[in-house]
């Protein structure tokens, strides 16, 4: 486990090596998160995550400058489609965002969802102990475009910001229950385009009445007007992200986050090892006596899970 004490020390090289032992969840990249695990729990760790084409990849660059001149380090673990030829993301960072080959303070990884619903990649979590146990004082997760459903990114993270762009049609979304209740705070990017004004708005509503309801009666949800491609706003919105970080990871909502958190990582982690254990040629034939009537959906996956057991 050499490798953990070069990571310790800023290897970025090292760092690469063995996060893909995570990303692949192989014996070493566990056992790394096994011994780094006592040496977690002090990044602010946030989610980012919107529509598709809403700008988010070009969002972080602004994010990571803005940190880094406050002497912060920035961990970015960003989740791409799966590339249906590789595997393998199909984007990846070199695309994605600014290289700072020189910058020891800045690691960027492009995972692949691999068919994993929810905007994020099934070794999401261990990423983030990995990168919170490497030093990085602010970890960020960039989800794969994600409809208001898709809320599994709230349960790895302090706190969640929402990108919103005008002329999508998101002003009619916001009306739905999903994303929007559960996000920290809401982005109104490419803000000098038609339609930010009504969008922000729209916005602002939707967060004043959710906080006039909330029984624990939190402030509403703040709405930032940011222009990423040229910078505009990346202050205000890094400085709202400070805000909220510092209430979150206060004493009365750390247990709080940390419980939920570890629910929705273990759950995963059983689910892992579920699907690791599960043999193809059982699923295919249980499959088959359910497309034949001879066997029920659920009789088939206690007769699987009742396998597993063995």
């Amino acid at each position: 486990m050499g490798l953990l004490a070069r990571v310790g020390a800023g290897d970025l090289a090292a760092l690469a090596r063995l996060a893909t032992y995570v990303e692949n969840q192989e014996p070493l990249g566990l056992e790394a998160i096994e011994r780094l695990y006592a040496s977690t729990g002090r990044a602010l760790t946030i989610g980012l995550t919107g529509p598709p084409g809403a700008g988010k990849s070009t969002l972080i660059d602004g994010l990571i400058s803005t940190w880094r001149e406050r002497g912060l380090r920035v961990g970015v673990i960003a989740i791409d489609p799966t590339s249906p030829l590789s595997g393998g993301a199909t984007l990846g960072d070199r695309i994605r965002m600014r290289e700072r080959p020189d910058d020891a303070g800045v690691f960027v990884r492009s995972m692949a969802s691999r068919g994993r619903r929810g905007g994020l990649a099934p070794a999401t979590a261990a990423m983030i102990h990995l990168l919170d146990a490497a030093g990085f004082d602010r970890v960020l997760v960039e989800t794969v475009g994600v409809g208001q459903e898709e809320v599994e990114i709230t349960r790895f993270v302090h706190l969640t910001v929402l990108l919103q762009i005008p002329g999508s049609g998101d002003g009619i979304q916001a009306l739905k229950a999903g994303l929007l209740e559960l996000a920290d705070i809401y982005v109104v990017n490419k803000s000098d385009l038609p339609g930010a004004d009504l969008l922000a708005r729209e916005l602002s509503g939707i967060a004043a009445l959710s906080s006039s309801l909330d029984p624990k009666g939190e402030d509403a949800v703040p709405v930032v007007r940011v222009s990423a491609v040229n910078g505009d706003g990346i202050v205000n919105l890094v400085d709202a992200i400070e805000r909220i970080g510092v209430r979150r990871r206060d004493a009365s909502n750390l247990d709080r986050i940390a419980r939920a958190e570890l629910v929705a990582v273990m759950t995963e982690s059983i689910r892992t090892r579920v699907e690791a254990a599960t043999n193809r040629a059982d699923i295919d034939r249980l499959v088959r006596e359910v497309a034949d009537r001879r066997q029920t959906p659920r009789r088939a996956a206690e007769e699987m899970l009742a396998a597993l057991s063995r």
